[in-house]
């Protein structure tokens, strides 16, 4: 059930600024600000003023002026939330914020819980669930390829697709469903030919999205890339490299590196996350070898492996490690990276490139890590390793793990559907897996909703959105 009070947030931080913004809103927005709020100029309460305008005026603390503000008036439905709502843009001063949010409360606001103003526009019909999600996707966006994503679904592009799904899927439901009421006929008003044929055709929507998180997940949270290698092959300075920065300690003395060190990039919009690894050999040093073991993990969890090789060293050695590695990795994109091509010359180069097969998951560049050559040409196979085209062409990207999981569920529900159709099951059994597609699917929009979901995804929100 909806909450009626009325709320109060800080909406531009707490830190000092040229100016800062405090959202009122709830049935007595309106009614509160006018007992705080004077405009010398037209003398007219808030209450009486039309919506969707600016007013300048000053905030009063009794007969104490506390500070020169302009006050945005939206009145219900017409605003963020769909109830009345004031924005009232202040001086940015710490004490000026707080000691208008205690003038609010003061006079019978309530300070906002984190997301409750967006929450308030979820259970007002302003949004469904989906997008309510993207809004906290469009404030965290840390690259171009994230807030392409996180816009997207905030306009509905996701829920768009998932509501033709559901209106095709709700039509078959109620064919089948009637068949109940005339059981005893054996009449059968749902198709089932035409039943299956829908449903390969919502599986393959479904799959595409199901399968689009990968990507998607990357795109928000870094697209991780596991530099892996021997011992002093360059991995630390390939790091340096790619940053910019002397991020990593880089030594000829071997195992320098014994644990993990990540830091980010963002290259053409698309934020990477750089893992450098302990070099991979044998050792009876047990940290050492820890570090190793962390490692092969960081490779089964990358996204995309950069299998730095030595040019200097015997071609034999080189194809050995390559080779253990394609053994490790499934489905991550390998780019083979031959460093100190500046010492090795062209020949060990060329013998590589004519011992090395790529297949479509590999990529190969030749660089010299310790003095910058060819690191942007190894930073434009990292922008098309990851394939973007599906941003290129504006396609729903699922990002959210909570709608991953609703779509995965949904799909084996489906899937159920179309085996008992094989099987000729009854239309109640039918019925039933249809049924728990949908609400699978409704979950992900907030048509099928419950006070535990929406509390765990609105208290990840922040206090004023």
């Amino acid at each position: 059930m909806l909450d009626q009070s009325t709320i109060c947030a800080i909406t531009t931080g707490t830190a000092n600024g040229a100016v800062a913004m405090i959202r009122v809103a709830g049935e007595n927005a309106i009614a509160i600000t006018d007992q705080i709020f004077k405009s010398p100029k037209s003398g007219k309460k808030l209450v009486d003023q039309k919506a969707n305008t600016l007013h300048f005026g000053r905030i009063i603390n009794g007969d104490e002026i506390l500070d020169e503000v302009v006050v945005s008036l939206f009145k219900a439905p017409h605003s963020y939330t769909g109830e009345d709502v004031v924005e009232i843009s202040c001086h940015g001063s710490a004490y000026i914020q707080q000691e208008l949010l205690q003038l609010l409360i003061s006079n019978g606001a309530r300070l906002a819980k984190p997301g409750e103003f967006t929450q308030r526009a979820f259970l007002n019909g302003k949004m469904d669930l989906s997008q309510a999600e993207a809004v906290a996707d469009v404030i965290a966006s840390g690259s171009k390829a994230a807030h392409k994503v996180a816009i997207s679904q905030l306009r509905g592009g996701f829920s768009n697709e998932l509501s033709q799904l559901r209106e095709q899927l709700l039509h078959f439901t109620a064919m089948v469903e009637l068949e109940l009421d005339f059981a005893e006929e054996d009449v059968e008003f749902a198709d089932r030919t035409e039943l299956k044929k829908l449903l390969n055709q919502i599986d393959v929507v479904i799959s595409r999205l199901v399968n689009s998180f990968q990507l998607g997940n990357a795109i928000k949270n870094g697209i991780p890339v596991t530099i892996a290698g021997e011992t002093n092959v360059g991995k630390s300075t390939l790091l340096n490299a790619l940053l910019n920065e002397e991020r990593a300690i880089v030594s000829d003395i071997e195992g320098t590196t014994r644990d993990v060190i990540e830091d980010t990039l963002n290259i053409d919009g698309i934020t990477f996350r750089f893992i450098d690894t302990a070099g991979i050999r044998t050792t009876e040093d047990q940290i050492e070898n820890l570090g190793i073991e962390r490692t092969f993990q960081k490779i089964d969890q990358a996204q995309i492996v950069l299998l730095l090789l030595d040019l200097t060293k015997k071609l034999d050695k080189n194809i050995e490690r390559l080779e253990e590695i394609r053994e490790r990795i499934d489905d991550q994109q390998l780019i083979i990276v031959g460093n100190k091509a500046d010492e090795s010359g062209s020949p060990a180069i060329r013998q590589l490139m004519a011992k090395v097969s790529l297949d479509d998951h590999e990529n190969m560049a030749f660089i010299s890590a310790k003095k910058g050559e060819n690191i942007d040409y190894l930073k434009e196979l990292l922008i098309e390793t990851v394939n973007l085209s599906q941003l290129d062409n504006d396609e729903v990207i699922v990002t959210n793990a909570r709608h991953f999981e609703a779509l995965s569920k949904a799909n084996e529900a489906l899937q159920r559907v179309v085996n008992g159709i094989d099987m000729q099951i009854s239309g109640d059994f039918l019925a039933q897996d249809i049924r728990e597609c949908l609400h699978f699917l409704g979950e992900i929009t907030g048509d099928i909703s419950t006070d535990e979901v929406l509390g765990h995804i609105f208290k990840n929100f922040c206090i004023g959105k």
